[in-house]
């Protein structure tokens, strides 16, 4: 059975002790995690704090690796209200830029406020003067009425508050969300340097957070599009390496393929997609933006953009296919199963004429993010326990999608990969019906946020994952999984809020999780609250922490950036 620590009592984890439990056969389980959070500590995470003015020393304790050095980039909200107006949901809050240096065994930490335009008008007008994801705007109440009400009908300006992710474009770094907005940011400084309009370069309404960057440096996206006949399309794009002429690569940027939608004006929202040696693998999944609703929000008094989302569980999710070199979309393979939420793909790789995908999903077609308003997430803990038990139930996934598809094999099952208990059936319609096998369940515990060794398992067949463990939406563990044998390991402290572990391998290493995990640690109530903790990622033991004395609010996503060449 799936558990996510061994049933006897002296195996359960305590503090600052890592278990490893060997989980084979049904998806049943037993018994979760006991681990309560009465006190409700997890609140400061979601509380505004002040910028740092230079960075300030951290006291480590334990042993930082010889060869760790570099930076960890984390962005995430840490504006909660303007004025007297709160942000309502998590991913409102306004972009927080983080930095730990790491540097002869000695650690300082740094944050600034990422100066987007929802920033700094904010600042200046002292309230919230862009609609976010879920917080409205509104006119400014000093104008005079016809001002108002021209405002209310020139349309809602599209956000440029890049708290989802960093990463780098060419020899520039960039802060970014799902919007068409881009943030270039100094890495050293965490200066603001310039925003860009990735429409003026390319046919795309908004890319996600999570880029595929390949080991020259190329990256791939995906983003919604208008396609043919004014429907709505997906478009994959991608962003060449560095230039040897120093030009701006994103000037060059182009869209490889696109992959139509499902519905004509209704796209799926789209966090995230796979990549193969060979294919690009697109989820669509049954949470849909309604793009009357969305137009028609820009002239109504009080919509976000979490107005414009509806769910269909009838259409259930669609796997789309398109293959990398020559690009094109495989529009004869039509694979289909039931609704869930997809937000993160954790990998995907090519076995034997299949395609493995591995996801964290959450069932059904109710949208999870419904679920992510801060009036929920700090609320007393038996209430959010209770909001989590009406929300969709997590659980990591693995679907195969077989490539040779012949119409005598209707109604038997495709997959003959000896590994896996996942099914592909083809139907009558030419379409395959999926069922997935099941590598982790637990009630109310969702292994989110996925990492794994990516510069060596990318697009690849791989053994490990690594992620962050919520409890009833609360982040309170870091978890490791072997996607093979479902063993896992769990590192948890009482009392502590961990984010996304980030894997950093040990160089010249030969074996896949030989490195270490990343992580910013929250302990309220403890003299030093926030620390970077570093985790051996083969055990999960911890191997030292840097404390620093001041909270850090929730981190989404971030990277790691190695340390200058000698």
């Amino acid at each position: 059975m799936f558990v996510w620590f061994q049933l006897e009592p002296e195996s359960v984890v305590r503090v600052n002790v890592c278990s490893s439990v060997s989980a084979r056969g049904s998806s049943d389980v037993s018994m979760v995690s006991r681990v309560e959070h009465p006190a409700a500590g997890y609140r400061k995470i979601f509380e505004t704090v002040e910028e740092l003015n230079e960075p300030i020393p951290a006291e480590v304790k334990g042993v930082i690796p010889s060869w760790l050095g570099g930076s960890l980039l984390r962005m995430g909200p840490g504006l909660f209200e303007v004025g007297d107006e709160p942000f309502h949901h998590l991913f409102d809050g306004q972009a927080l830029m983080h930095k730990f240096d790491l540097e002869g065994g000695q650690v300082t930490y740094f944050r600034k406020f990422i100066r987007t335009d929802a920033y700094v008008r904010a600042m200046a007008e002292n309230r919230v003067v862009i609609t976010e994801f879920g917080t409205a705007a509104y006119p400014d109440p000093c104008k005079n009425i016809f001002s108002r009400f021209f405002t209310y009908f020139r349309g809602i300006e599209v956000t440029d508050n890049c708290l989802g992710n960093v990463y780098p474009i060419g020899e520039d770094f960039y802060a970014v969300t799902e919007t068409n907005y881009i943030t270039k940011v100094d890495p050293h400084s965490l200066e603001t340097l310039q925003k860009v309009d990735l429409c003026k370069y390319l046919s795309i309404n908004g890319v996600t957070v999570h880029p595929h960057i390949e080991a020259d440096g190329t990256i791939y996206n995906i983003g919604n599009c208008f396609g043919k006949n004014m429907s709505l399309a997906y478009n994959i794009i991608k962003i060449p390496p560095a230039q040897p002429d120093k030009s701006d690569p994103i000037a060059k940027s182009q869209v490889v393929v696109q992959l139509p939608s499902s519905e004509r004006m209704k796209p799926s929202y789209v966090h995230s997609f796979g990549i193969t040696e060979s294919y690009f693998v697109f989820v669509e999944q049954p949470v849909k933006i309604n793009l009357l609703k969305f137009l028609s929000a820009w002239s109504v008094r009080g919509a976000t953009y979490m107005d414009c989302f509806e769910s269909n569980e009838t259409l259930g999710t669609w796997f789309h296919l398109a293959t990398k070199e020559p690009a094109g979309y495989m529009k004869s393979h039509k694979y289909r199963t039931s609704a869930f939420n997809l937000f993160h793909h954790i990998n995907a790789y090519e076995d034997q004429g299949f395609i493995v995908v591995d996801l964290c999903t959450w069932k059904g077609h109710d949208f999870v993010y419904n679920y992510l308003y801060l009036a929920n997430l700090r609320e007393e803990w038996e209430e959010v326990k209770k909001a989590a038990m009406r929300a969709p139930q997590p659980e990591v996934r693995r679907y195969v999608l077989p490539l040779d598809l012949h119409r005598e094999e209707q109604g038997k099952n495709l997959v003959s990969l000896p590994y896996t208990t996942a099914t592909a059936v083809l139907h009558s319609d030419g379409t395959v019906w999926l069922e997935p096998e099941v590598l982790f369940s637990g009630p109310r515990q969702a292994f989110e946020l996925p990492q794994i060794n990516y510069s060596r398992c990318c697009g690849r067949m791989y053994s490990f994952a690594y992620g962050l463990g919520l409890n009833h939406f609360i982040p309170d563990r870091i978890v490791k999984l072997n996607v093979q044998t479902k063993e896992t390991w769990v590192w948890q402290e009482e009392d502590c809020y961990p984010s996304e572990p980030l894997f950093v391998p040990t160089p010249g290493a030969t074996k896949e999780d030989d490195g270490v995990l990343l992580s910013i640690v929250v302990k309220p109530g403890s003299e030093r609250p926030g620390f970077l903790l570093v985790l051996d990622a083969m055990k999960l033991t911890e191997l030292a922490r840097a404390e620093v004395n001041t909270i850090i609010p929730v981190t989404l996503h971030g990277m790691y950036k190695p340390p200058p060449p000698p």
